[in-house]
């Protein structure tokens, strides 16, 4: 298991003990669905696309969405 793993897997066990709520701002939608209920992807200050992160991930509608996903290196 790699560190940025176990670091998304310390955040979710503290978010459901402790009822957290996080903001993350990265271009890496690869990992952040892994952490997040939610996904806003925004371009050039205007949201393009929001939705559940499985939602986004999974079927992106926007372009600046599919190339961000296609540009992380999970996605290859």
């Amino acid at each position: 298991m790699t560190i940025q793993a176990q670091i998304v897997d310390l955040l979710r066990d503290l978010q459901a003990s402790l009822g957290l709520a996080y903001v993350f701002i990265t271009h890496n939608l690869a990992i952040v669905r892994k952490a997040v209920d939610r996904i806003v992807v925004m371009s050039k200050g205007l949201v393009v696309e929001e939705g559940t992160a499985d939602e986004v991930v999974s079927s992106p509608q926007d372009p600046y969405t599919r190339l961000l996903i296609s540009s992380s290196p999970e996605s290859r």
